[in-house]
Order: structure tokens, then C-alpha cells, then sequence
């Protein structure tokens, strides 16, 4: 029998077997159509983060120290057999290489997607937290110009309720479970124009915050 991630026993039942190489085929996914790597990731289970740590900063949402990350570009074969390794292991996309992430409130999200959408803007993949959040994928790049780009545009990352994600962090992948709260979801799935090439953040803030003017406050 093996084991899963925090030592705990996994039985290896048809059903989960099918369940890991859907996971598999997940990675393969990611690594090989739209060639963003994939990082194993904890899980929460009864409330605490299969890392073991008891102070855990971010349970079931951090890449596991031990595990090999799956490159960009890895084959169907190369990624279930790495992700054979890690039974249970959630999904990471590392942030900050072939995209960065606007995270806004969801319902702002939402709104500003709809309007995006109408107005032919070019849009990125966009993915729902169970925590209420829209994570939008933008050019890489967008984290750290973010506080000039606000600043020139006369808003703060207060009035939007924005945070960006860029180089040294991770967002779970769809359709992980994240932090014990629930899967996360595509809003606007990836698409082989834009995965490799997504727009840049100003197009984003733009409509943020004619959304946030218009339905105050923010989300």
C-alpha cells in the first residue's frame, strides 16, 4: 500500500485509482497544451494541512517542500508518472513565469469580465476560488508594476479590493480543492491563444474600476 501526503494511509481502491489518473491527465494538461509547470501542493484534511506543520500560514494551499515540480512542457507519460508520486496532492500553478494574477473580489470580477467580454477586449483564463475571489491571468510583469499603474490611473488597491500575484507564488489549479473550502473553478477556461501570451494588466484595472465607480463599494 502507499501513502499519502502527511503519512496517511491510502487504499488503493478502482476509484482512486481512476481519480489519480484523471489527475494525471490534468497535469499533462497544464505542462503540455498550455505549458505552465505544476507544482504538488498540501491539502487540508479534518481541518489541518497535510504538511504536518500545526502553524501552518496557508494550509492546503502551498507547494509540498519534497515533491519535483512538473515542468512546462512535460508529456502525458512524464507528468502521471511524476504525479503517481504524490497520491493526493493538490495543484499549483508558480506565478510570476508565463503569467501573473490579478485577484479581485468576485463579484467585481464578474461584472468586469461581462463588460471586457462586449467590448472585444482580449482576456486571459480567469479561475473562481471557493473563498470568493476572481483570479484573472495577465502578462507577467503586472505585479510589480502594479502600484505605479495604480497610482497613474488615481486608484489604490484598497478601492478595488486587488492584490497581485507574481513571481514566488502559487495558485490552485482547477479543479483542486483549496484549503479545505472546496474546488476551484474556470470562469473562462484557457485557450491556446491567449494561455502563453495573456493581456496586460491595464486593460484589467481599466474596467475594475469603471466597475468599482459604478457599484460602490467594490466586490
Amino acid at each position: 500500500m502507499g501513502f499519502t501526503i502527511g503519512g496517511i494511509r491510502e487504499l488503493r481502491s478502482g476509484s482512486r485509482r481512476r481519480g489519480r489518473a484523471a489527475e494525471g491527465t490534468a497535469v499533462a494538461e497544464y505542462t503540455g497544451l498550455w505549458g505552465w509547470a505544476v507544482a504538488p501542493g498540501a491539502r487540508v484534511a479534518d481541518g489541518n494541512c497535510s504538511c504536518g506543520d500545526a502553524g501552518c500560514a496557508s494550509p492546503g494551499a502551498h507547494p509540498l517542500d519534497f515533491a519535483r515540480e512538473v515542468p512546462a512542457g512535460a508529456t502525458l507519460d512524464t507528468a502521471a508518472r511524476a504525479w503517481a508520486e504524490v497520491p493526493g496532492a493538490s495543484m499549483l500553478l508558480p506565478v510570476g513565469r508565463s503569467f501573473d494574477v490579478l485577484d479581485v473580489a468576485e463579484p467585481s470580477g464578474r461584472r468586469a469580465l461581462v463588460r471586457m467580454e462586449r467590448m472585444g477586449l482580449p482576456l486571459g483564463p480567469v479561475a473562481v476560488t471557493p473563498a470568493g475571489r476572481a483570479q484573472f491571468f495577465v502578462a507577467p510583469g503586472a505585479a510589480a508594476g502594479l502600484p505605479q499603474l495604480l497610482y497613474r490611473m488615481g486608484w489604490d488597491d484598497a478601492e478595488l479590493d486587488l492584490r497581485a500575484l507574481g513571481l514566488g507564488s502559487h495558485i490552485t489549479a482547477p479543479p483542486s480543492d483549496q484549503g479545505g473550502l472546496g474546488p476551484v473553478r474556470w470562469l473562462r477556461p484557457p485557450a491556446l491563444d491567449t494561455a502563453a501570451a495573456p493581456p496586460e494588466a491595464r486593460l484589467l484595472l481599466g474596467t475594475l474600476a469603471y466597475v468599482c465607480h459604478r457599484w460602490a463599494p467594490c466586490g
